[in-house]
């Protein structure tokens, strides 16, 4: 499950990247100055991605055997600005292993 993991990570900050520059760069330029380029390119970059998006977090989904509640909220999040983050880092506390150390026994 590590590699789908991975994957949905890279993928979570891709997609979020692409849409914060989107609504934050892209739309004011596009409604406020009437310059759609970033839109045009970021926009139609972010819609491909998302359904990259979409195939990690269901690939993810099955192999950590979600339920269909949790697999749909982890899929939206790539469709608000700031939340694929939170979901990224969420599923990542969800699904990583214990990061602390075992502790060694006493010899005595």
């Amino acid at each position: 499950m590590g590699g789908a993991l991975t994957r949905y990570r890279v993928i979570a900050w891709i997609v979020g990247v692409a849409l914060v520059v989107l609504v934050l760069i892209g739309m004011p330029l596009k409604y406020g100055f009437d310059e759609s380029g970033v839109v045009a390119v970021v926009g139609t970059a972010h819609g491909w991605l998302y359904m990259l998006y979409l195939a990690a977090a269901f690939d993810l989904s099955r192999r950590a055997d979600w339920p269909l509640k949790r697999m749909v909220l982890v899929m939206l999040a790539g469709t608000v600005p700031f939340v694929s983050f939170y979901a990224e880092r969420r599923v990542s506390r969800w699904l990583a292993p214990e990061r602390t150390p075992t502790p060694e026994p006493v010899a005595g």
